[in-house]
C-alpha cells in the first residue's frame, strides 16, 4: 500500500435482521482488544436500545470506533463501523447514517440469502456511490450454501442496477460468533482471525479525500443529550480541523442570516462504543462536539472566517400520521408519571430534534398533536418508548397522508418484499387482494421459502405485518418501502365485527363475561378495571353492542344443579401496540399507560354517541 495513504476508514454495516452484524462489531471489538479480557460484555453491544433488543432490529443509527493494527504497513488504522437500521420506517436514520462513511460492509447469512432489508439500504448505499465489502456470515451452519448465496448476492446487485465498478467487490466468509474469516467461499481456519476481513476494508474502502488543512467544514448528521453537557451534536468532519478551544461558526442555512460563533467547550471522539474526550477532529473523522444549543440535524460547523455551508440532508417524506392526545379516560393518572399537554408535546419535540423523518403538527386541540411518520413501525416504537419512559397517552388509528396531483387525489404506494415459507405463499396472495394490492413477482428458493413482490396502497397495508405473523405464526419476514403516489384506490375493508363496549365504570366478572364470550371475542379478562365506553371486546356481528360486564351472580338459597355449574373463560385476546392501533375504527383510540392498553371511544356516554350520530 501506498506510504501516503490515510489510516482512517468510515464503513456502515449493511445487513437483514439476526444475520449477525452486531454480533460481528462485538467480535471486531474484542479482537482488537477493545474490551478487556477481564471486562463483562454485553453480547450486541450496537443494540443497546431494549426495543431493539426484544424487536431483534436496528432502530438507531448507532457507531463503533476499532484501531487496527495493519502488519503489512506497522501501522494503526481506525475504522469508525456506523450501524444501520434496516427497516425503511428508519429511512432517515440510514440516509443520515450513509452520509458519514465512504464504504459499506454488506453481511449477508450464508443459508437465509440476501432478504428484503439488505435490498433498502443497499440501494442507498449505491445510490450514492460506496463501494461494498460482501460477508458471507455462519458458514459453519449445517445448512448454509455460500456458493449459491454469493450468486444471490450478484443477482441483487444487479437488479438494483449496480454499476460494473460495484459488483467487484472481494468476499469473506465469516464465522463472526467465533471471530473467524478468511476471503473467498470456505469454512475459516478454527486458529484463525478476523485479519482478512479487515484487510479487505482497508484496500476497498477509500480513505476520506477532504483536506484536513483547507478551512473547516463539518456536518451534523445527529443530535444527543447529556445531562452535563446539554445538546450535542453528532457528525463527521469534511475537511479542515476541528479543535478543542477553538472558535466555530454554526451555519443553519445557505439563505439564513449570519451564523453563530462561538468557542468549542467540549470536542469528542469514538472509541470503541464508548466518547472519550479529544484535541481535535480531522478531515473524515467522526465528531461529537457540545455548546450549540441550536444546533439543528444538516447544520454545518464551518471556519469562522470562511462560514461556507454544506448542502443539507434530503429524507424522504413522511406518508403516514396520527394523533396523540391527553389521556382523558377515568382512569387517567393511575399509571403514568407524565400526564399533561406540556409533558406530551415537549416530548414530542424532543424527538424531532433528533429524527428528522418525523414531522408534528396542530391540531384544533391544544391537547392533541399530530403526528406524521415513515410508517405504523416508526409510530409504535414511538409509542412504546413513551410509556415506557411514564407517558400516558391516547392515539388514533393512523391514516394516509393525501397528496392533489393535477386536481385528483392520491395515496402513498407501498412495495412489500414478502419471505415466506412455501406453503404460506397462498396466505399472502389472498389477504393482499381484498386490500387493494396485487402481486408482481414469485420467486421461488431452495430453502422452502419463496420471495413475494408485491404493490398496495399504504392504507392496504396497515396490520398487514401482523395478520402474517398470526398466520404464518412468526415465521414470515416482511420488508416494504414508499414507491410513489396512486390514484385513490376507493373504500378499503375494515374489521369484520363490532365493538362491545362497556355501560359503567367497575371491575369485570367472570360470570358476566362467561355469559358474554358466546356473543365476542373478549379483550379483558376477570377482575380488570373497565369504565364506561371502553371497548372490551370484538363482537361477531357489525355494530356496537353495549353491555354489563360487571354483573355479578345474584345471590339466593336456592340451588340447582344446572345453575352452579364452574363457569369456563376463553383466555382473551392479547393486543399488542401495533394489533391495538390497526383495530379501532375512527371514532375510538387507544389508551396508552406504562402498564396497559385499553381499546375506548371518543365519546364514552352512551347518550352522547347517539346525540352525535343523529
Amino acid at each position: 500500500m501506498p506510504e501516503t495513504t490515510p489510516t482512517l476508514r468510515n464503513v456502515a454495516l449493511v445487513a437483514h435482521v439476526d444475520h449477525g452484524k452486531t454480533t460481528l462489531v462485538d467480535a471486531m471489538l474484542r479482537s482488537v482488544g477493545t474490551f478487556r479480557a477481564s471486562a463483562e460484555v454485553v453480547d450486541r453491544v450496537m443494540d443497546s436500545e431494549d426495543q431493539e433488543r426484544e424487536r431483534g432490529i436496528t432502530i438507531l443509527a448507532k457507531a463503533a470506533s476499532i484501531t487496527w493494527p495493519d502488519s503489512r504497513t506497522g501501522g494503526d488504522v481506525r475504522i469508525n463501523m456506523v450501524d444501520t437500521p434496516g427497516h425503511a420506517d428508519f429511512g432517515g436514520e440510514v440516509e443520515r447514517a450513509l452520509t458519514m462513511v465512504d464504504g459499506v460492509l454488506l453481511l449477508v447469512d450464508a443459508a437465509e440469502g440476501p432478504l428484503p432489508q439488505t435490498r433498502y439500504v443497499l440501494s442507498k448505499a449505491l445510490a450514492m456511490d460506496l463501494p461494498a465489502v460482501v460477508v458471507i456470515n455462519k458458514v459453519d451452519r449445517a445448512d448454509a450454501r455460500p456458493e449459491e448465496v454469493l450468486d444471490e448476492i450478484y443477482q441483487l446487485f444487479m437488479d438494483l442496477d449496480a454499476d460494473d465498478h460495484h459488483i467487484e467487490f472481494p468476499v469473506i466468509s465469516a464465522v463472526a460468533r467465533d471471530g473467524l474469516a478468511m476471503a473467498g467461499i470456505g469454512m475459516p481456519e478454527p486458529s484463525g482471525d478476523l485479519t482478512p476481513l479487515f484487510e479487505a476494508l482497508v484496500d476497498m474502502v477509500p480513505a476520506h479525500t477532504g483536506d484536513p488543512d483547507a478551512p473547516l467544514q463539518a456536518l451534523v448528521t445527529n443530535l444527543d443529550a447529556s445531562d452535563y453537557l446539554g445538546r450535542l451534536a453528532v457528525g463527521r468532519v469534511i475537511q479542515g480541523t476541528l479543535r478543542k478551544g477553538e472558535q466555530v461558526a454554526l451555519c443553519q442555512d445557505e439563505h439564513a442570516s449570519a451564523p453563530i460563533k462561538r468557542k468549542l467547550s467540549q470536542l469528542l471522539g469514538v472509541e470503541g462504543v464508548g466518547r472519550v474526550e479529544v484535541s481535535e477532529r480531522r478531515a473524515g473523522d467522526l465528531f461529537v462536539v457540545a455548546g450549540f444549543p441550536e444546533v439543528e440535524i444538516g447544520d454545518t460547523l464551518a471556519d469562522p472566517a470562511h462560514p461556507k455551508p454544506l448542502s443539507r440532508l434530503v429524507v424522504d417524506e413522511p406518508v403516514m400520521r396520527m394523533t396523540f392526545g391527553v389521556n382523558t379516560s377515568p382512569l387517567a393518572g393511575k399509571d403514568g408519571t407524565y400526564l399533561t399537554s406540556r409533558h406530551l408535546r415537549e416530548r414530542l419535540d424532543r424527538e424531532v430534534l433528533g429524527n428528522v423523518s418525523i414531522r408534528l403538527g396542530d391540531t384544533g386541540s391544544p391537547d392533541i398533536i399530530e403526528v406524521a411518520a415513515r410508517g405504523e413501525l416508526q409510530l409504535a416504537v414511538l409509542i412504546e418508548s413513551m410509556r415506557r419512559e411514564g407517558y400516558e397517552l391516547q392515539v388514533s388509528r393512523p391514516e394516509v397522508l393525501i397528496r392533489e396531483i393535477d386536481g385528483k387525489r392520491h395515496e402513498p404506494l407501498e412495495l412489500a418484499i414478502v419471505d415466506v415459507p412455501d406453503d404460506h405463499v397462498g396466505t399472502v396472495t389472498q389477504a393482499v387482494a381484498p386490500r387493494k394490492g396485487r402481486v408482481i413477482d414469485l420467486r421461488q428458493g431452495d430453502t422452502g421459502r419463496t420471495i413475494v413482490t408485491l404493490e398496495a396502497p399504504s392504507r392496504g397495508l396497515l396490520g398487514f405485518r401482523s395478520l402474517l405473523l398470526t398466520a404464518t405464526r412468526g415465521t414470515a419476514l416482511m420488508h416494504q418501502h414508499h414507491e410513489g403516489w396512486i390514484p385513490w384506490a376507493g373504500e378499503l375493508p375494515t374489521r369484520n365485527g363490532g365493538a362491545m363496549i362497556a355501560d359503567r365504570s367497575g371491575v369485570s366478572t367472570g360470570y358476566a363475561i362467561d355469559n358474554l364470550q358466546q356473543r365476542a371475542e373478549m379483550f379483558v379478562g376477570p377482575g380488570a378495571d373497565v369504565y364506561e365506553g371502553m371497548i372490551i371486546g370484538e363482537t361477531s356481528r357489525g355494530g356496537d353492542m353495549v353491555v354489563n360486564v360487571c354483573r355479578e351472580k345474584q345471590k339466593t338459597n336456592i340451588r340447582t344443579h344446572a345453575a352452579d355449574d364452574a363457569i369456563k373463560l376463553t383466555p382473551p385476546r392479547e393486543l399488542t401496540l401495533e394489533t391495538a392501533i390497526e383495530w379501532i375504527a375512527d371514532d375510538e383510540l387507544v389508551e396508552i399507560t406504562p402498564h396497559s392498553l385499553r381499546l375506548r371511544k371518543r365519546v364514552l356516554t352512551e347518550s352522547d354517541r347517539r346525540r352525535l350520530s343523529r
